[in-house]
């Protein structure tokens, strides 16, 4: 279980290296993962030791989300305040997420005449 978590680590500390010396731009755990999917398709399989960290990191995936309740619960007051500017802002960016998605995907399906699924 150690050598597992000392195996994430290490991806963490390279992407924060990378972020910081690099690409400051992009946050350095999101390097690490990008390194850590990437030695993971070159060595073709998860490593055990790997997998049992991950295993026991989702099934305790819910404990994460405790202290974001806490901070809604801590700022319900404000939440309350701003009900209106808060729902708005979730319509137009849900809505701009499905567009995007949607011209992504007409972009990348190109110019298909026939689609066998589309009947």
């Amino acid at each position: 279980m150690i050598n597992g978590l000392l195996q994430l680590l290490v991806f963490q500390v390279l992407g924060e290296l990378i972020s910081k010396l690099l690409l400051p731009s992009i946050p350095g755990p999101v390097i690490g993962l990008v390194l850590l999917l990437g030695s993971l398709i070159a060595l073709g399989s998860i490593p055990p030791r790997l997998e049992q960290v991950a295993q026991a990191i989702v099934q305790n995936l819910g404990l994460l989300f405790i202290p974001a309740s806490a901070g809604v619960i801590m700022f319900l007051p404000m939440l309350k305040e701003n009900l209106g500017a808060i729902i708005v802002a979730l319509l137009i960016s849900v809505s701009a997420s499905i567009a995007v998605t949607g011209l992504v995907l007409k972009w990348f399906a190109g110019d298909r005449a026939e689609d066998e699924h589309a009947t």
